[in-house]
């Protein structure tokens, strides 16, 4: 018979060296995620964003979809992240199941592949808008727009799935501590008393492949975007058709500059950046982004800002005509 497997549990440290000042460092976490979750952040935004596309049919243009799956990755990477490093900045809860640990790893590395490709998608959204303005509604069609979030989702699947199986396959003889706030792929096979070359290999060739190339056909969009705007006889024209791009532009810099930035850090900088800034940049980008995507997007999209005014309009109005509103 063949002997069982178990793994034992990690630990998850936080911020390594700043163990006392968690319960400090938490309170900005806590503010951010709580704007994610009821303010100004993804939650509030993402209800009305998604609410306002399904019953508003002047909403199911190809930007409000692709900004409705924005939103729901957005969503969906801070809550896989903060509850946990709540947990642990809060309660010292740094235990964490060998599994739970795999699991939160997936779902970070997938969510994050899956929105580089809506990004993507949505830079191939204002190229269409811009360089063939008149075939827009006929190229990004709803059909077109299902079979690329789908293609987003399955991509980011069959990349990420290896990386349980390239942990599972390691063996762990004694180190069980990850010095961050959740699991990714690299801490944990760091872990291991194998050789970690092909997780290393892999981890490097699928980020260039996915998300790097990603960021490559965006800045390619963009530079075909520049060159048809500036055959554009009116400066009012050219700057109109570059104000539709200014959102866009700006969540890609909040999403992939920590992101990279992390990224080669923890393969490359070694001892050179302190673990906790390192940390800290990667916290961040699983958090501020989430919180800022919607009210960039919605503070600059009047069409939503119009229909969200409505909707309130009628609810007040139904209110103050119902027997519950007039006895007041």
């Amino acid at each position: 018979m063949e002997a069982t497997v178990i793994y034992s549990p990690f630990l998850l440290t936080g911020f390594p060296a700043l163990e006392e000042a968690h319960h400090w460092i938490s309170i900005p976490f806590f503010a951010v995620y709580v704007c994610i979750l009821f303010g100004n952040g993804t939650l509030l935004c993402n209800i009305f964003l998604i609410f306002l596309i399904i019953t508003e049919r002047s909403l199911h243009g190809p930007m409000y979809l692709f900004l409705s799956m924005l939103a729901s990755a957005d969503l969906l990477l801070s809550t896989a992240t903060a509850p946990k490093m709540l947990a642990i900045f809060w309660f010292h809860s740094t235990d964490i199941s060998f599994g739970s640990c795999v699991s939160q790893m997936f779902f970070i590395h997938f969510i994050f592949v899956a929105e580089s490709a809506i990004l993507l998608a949505m830079a191939f959204d204002r190229y269409v808008a811009i360089c063939y303005p008149l075939r827009y509604t006929t190229i990004l069609t709803s059909l077109v727009i299902g079979k690329i979030g789908i293609a987003a989702v399955v991509r980011s699947f069959f990349i990420c799935c290896p990386f349980i199986f390239l942990v599972y396959r390691l063996t762990y003889c004694g180190k069980n501590i990850i010095p961050h706030s959740y699991c990714e792929h690299m801490g944990i096979a760091r872990l291991a008393c194998d050789n970690i070359k092909v997780n290393v290999i892999y981890g490097l060739t699928m980020a260039l492949l996915s998300t790097g190339m990603d960021l490559v056909f965006i800045i390619m969009s963009y530079t075909m975007i520049l060159c048809t705007v500036f055959q554009i006889p009116s400066w009012m024209a050219r700057f109109k058709a570059l104000n539709t791009c200014s959102s866009h532009i700006c969540v890609i810099f909040m999403f992939y500059t920590p992101a990279f930035f992390s990224f080669f850090a923890h393969r490359f900088a070694g001892k050179t950046i302190p673990s906790h800034i390192h940390i800290l940049v990667a916290n961040l980008y699983v958090v501020v982004p989430p919180m800022l995507n919607p009210i960039i997007y919605g503070v600059k999209t009047k069409q939503i800002q119009d229909q969200l005014i409505l909707l309130f309009s009628t609810i007040s109005s139904n209110y103050a005509c119902s027997p519950l509103g007039s006895k007041q």
